[in-house]
């Protein structure tokens, strides 16, 4: 499953506003915008992502 789909089933489960989890996870209001508009984030950046959508202090 790639990130961009990882993110929108956390969206659809938790009603996030996508401006709100690119805030969140990664202080990057467009970050869920710029994804689906092809944008390739980098190994730290999915990291990141990844431990935000797991819960874990970041």
């Amino acid at each position: 499953m790639t990130i961009l789909r990882q993110i929108e089933v956390y969206l659809k489960q938790t009603g996030m506003p996508p401006t709100r989890f690119g805030r969140n996870a990664v202080r990057d209001p467009r970050l869920v915008h710029d994804l689906r508009n092809g944008r390739e984030p980098g190994a730290r950046m999915v990291a990141r992502i990844l431990r935000y959508i797991a819960g874990e202090p970041q």
